[in-house]
């Protein structure tokens, strides 16, 4: 059988071909074909030499990819594939090989690769696994026991959980089960949206892949084979969300330099030889920099080293402390690319839960339903078992005890009322997580999902799109027991006390409550107790988005107001100024207008775009991330939507923020956008007749 290339009205791929392998070499190829520019920028990143051609703004990252050993793990990770699973670890290759064939022809469509003068390279094997390691490296959001180290220090130990809640780092995810017995059609409905960094081009590639064993439509993660996340195989499909699972662990190692290199004091009190070298990061129009790249018993060094923490003090009379970072594919090599194949072979729910058993790295929700009346909601990855202490802090290298000690059985459950909800919150990663989500998303699809008896597929963008924000309640209650207010700040109080709390893009009443808000987590952050908080440690660039004051206390307002003594500040007067600032300049347009689109690029375009006005919020179900107190604008948002109709795959929708293709200028590289922006979905083509062929490969 010849493969085959075919499009839908959106460009949208749809790949047929004679074997899984041969199929892999077209996903590659269509890929390359597609999105060569996002290709070469996460091979790059992957590697830690994305900084050669896109500049000094990208050496940070660099440097941490390098110290990390990201492309050293991958490369191991490959090996123990092509050892232990040698028919992946071939589909893997075949994948590669097809994008090898397609990137000239990929790069020769894409402008940006004439403004930075990058030539398109050759992928390696191992190069998808470094893809997937980098774009998940940060998912679990490791920086944030910096932040409460850096806390913890300052404020004292009661201070830990202070600032508890989906941080700046972290990425989130809505996604519902809805059983037969609550369905239109008596099958389910499984319907979601991951929360991540919106990027242009987008993180997820809508894709059909069809061959003699499976045929699945679903979201790839472009570099990477197969459909991992989200996936309708005709019989069963499946979903998932952030687990916010807490399984890498950073250590304080004490280091000394030696005649032959370094060494690292381990629990048994022996200095140790670390392994080490340096490396050279290559920036366009600066000099070269030079990386020392160590790793312990523990891990990759990621800050500091032998001298001590970057910028920072040791304790007199002792060595310098530096910081480790353990993380699970580089201590057992498996990156869980095993699961992809029988993902891909599934039939029955059953098949979806023992690939996930087999999964890895990111640590996941699971959602999965077949045409046999099966469901699956449980938890996949690893998460190791080790001490208490290193979920929530930095833990001493050199002291016993914070060993790993195997892997965590990971829990299940089940559906309530034929329902099933995972929105980050506390549910049944709860045994294996420090921080997750507030519950107000998971609590409102709830309620949603609970008026009425039966579902359709059709009924789901309305989920989707929900705008109640019911985390303002902590703030319009504060507002609520003001007195002594100017006439201006009384009349103002009175509009928010009677705003619905919908974050509709073009609401006025939005906008005035964002502006209150935001006003509110500026005068927290400036108050004196938190002023030691205010400069982070010197720690690298990278994990700064962690250490931000602002963004912490915009993030935590709900908790920060609700707590019981903050202190010493007087939140009634920080609100009783923020109201009285606003009112005597209050803004004049809607929440849209300051509150829109702000997709991460590699390279900015020439011709800027104007981005448009967005609903939603952090805390509601359309789930669209500014920084309270920093910024009303959105970077992280709904990075796909997808309803899967076990009845009818036909009937199933999805859609991406801006589109099919990766190439500016292309019909299908932003023309999704009115519809992600409307909460509308792209149907799910299924028949072969109504594609239009575009080639055999």
């Amino acid at each position: 059988m010849a493969t085959e290339i075919y499009r839908d009205a959106w460009g949208i791929p749809h790949l047929r071909a004679g074997s899984a392998a041969g199929l892999a070499h077209a996903q590659g190829l269509v890929t390359a074909r597609d999105r060569a520019w996002q290709l070469e920028v996460e091979r790059h990143r992957a590697r830690g030499t994305s900084a050669s051609f896109l500049g000094e703004s990208a050496l940070a990252w660099d440097r941490f990819a390098r110290r990390a050993r990201l492309d050293d793990t991958a490369r191991r990770c490959f090996a123990r594939l092509e050892g232990q699973d040698p028919e992946t670890a071939a589909w893997v290759r075949a994948y590669v090989d097809g994008v090898n064939a397609g990137l000239a022809e990929g790069a020769g469509a894409a402008p940006e690769f004439a403004r930075t003068g990058l030539a398109p390279g050759r992928w390696e094997p191992w190069t998808p696994l470094g893809v997937w390691l980098a774009t998940h490296i940060l998912f679990a959001g490791f920086p944030a026991k910096l932040w409460r180290e850096h806390v913890v220090s300052h404020l004292g130990a009661e201070a830990a959980g202070l600032f508890a809640t989906d941080g700046p780092g972290t990425s989130g995810s809505n996604g519902w089960l809805v059983g037969g017995e609550r369905t239109v059609t008596g099958q389910a409905v499984i319907a979601g949206d991951p929360h991540r960094w919106i990027e242009d081009p987008g993180v997820y590639q809508q894709i059909r892949l069809s061959c003699p064993e499976f045929d699945v439509v679903g979201l790839a993660v472009p570099g990477v084979p197969g459909i991992a996340h989200f996936g309708h195989a005709g019989t069963v499909a499946w979903a998932i969300t952030n687990a916010m699972a807490d399984y890498q662990d950073l250590y304080r190692e004490r280091l000394r330099r030696t005649g032959a290199g370094v060494e690292a004091l381990d629990p048994d009190g022996v200095w140790r030889r670390a392994v080490r070298h340096t490396e050279v990061v290559e920036v366009a129009g600066e000099e070269p920099v030079e990386v020392e790249v160590i790793e312990t018993d523990r891990g990759p060094v990621v800050i500091g080293g032998p001298e001590g923490l970057d910028g920072g003090t040791t304790d007199p009379g002792l060595p310098p402390v530096a910081v480790s970072l353990r993380y699970p594919p580089r201590v057992t090599g498996d990156l869980g690319f095993d699961a992809l194949l029988p993902l891909l072979r599934a039939r029955r729910v059953a098949d979806v839960d023992r690939a996930f058993d087999r999964w890895a790295e990111p640590v996941n929700v699971v959602q999965a339903a077949d045409t046999e009346g099966g469901v699956l909601h449980r938890v996949a990855g690893f998460v190791p078992l080790r001490a208490e202490a290193n979920r929530l802090r930095l833990v001493p290298a050199w002291e016993p005890g914070h060993e790993w000690h195997g892997r965590q059985e990971t829990p299940r459950a089940g559906l309530t009322d034929g329902v099933a909800v995972m929105a980050n919150q506390r549910g049944p990663a709860s045994p294996l997580g420090v921080e997750f989500a507030p519950p107000h998303r998971h609590d409102r699809i709830a309620a949603l999902l609970a008026g009425r008896e039966r579902w359709s597929a059709a009924d789901m963008p309305a989920v989707h799109t929900d705008t109640y924000l019911a985390s303002a309640t902590a703030l319009l209650e504060h507002l609520k027991s003001l007195g002594d207010l100017s006439p201006e700040a009384r009349a103002l109080r009175d509009r928010l006390l009677g705003w619905d709390r919908r974050m509709d893009a073009g609401s006025a009443d939005a906008a005035l409550y964002a502006a209150v808000r935001g006003a509110v987590v500026r005068k927290l952050a400036a108050h004196p107790a938190f002023a030691a908080l205010a400069t982070p440690p010197a720690y690298p660039e990278v994990f700064l988005p962690w250490l931000a004051l602002v963004p912490r206390v915009g993030f935590a307002l709900e908790h920060l107001l609700a707590a019981g003594e903050l202190y010493g500040i007087d939140r009634p007067a920080a609100v009783r100024a923020a109201i009285e600032e606003v009112a005597a300049q209050p803004p004049t347009g809607v929440w849209g207008d300051t509150h829109r689109l702000a997709p991460w690029r590699a390279l900015e375009p020439e011709q800027p775009y104007d981005e448009p006005g967005l609903s939603g919020d952090h805390d509601c179900v359309l789930c669209t991330s500014g920084v309270p107190g920093l910024t009303d604008r959105a970077a992280r948002g709904p990075a796909a939507r997808y309803v899967w109709d076990l009845a009818r795959r036909e009937d199933s929708r999805w859609v991406v923020p801006l589109g099919a293709s990766g190439v500016p200028g292309s019909p299908h590289h932003r023309d999704q956008l009115p519809l992600w922006l409307g909460g509308d979905l792209v149907p799910v083509v299924t028949d072969w007749a109504q594609l239009t062929k575009e080639t055999d490969v």
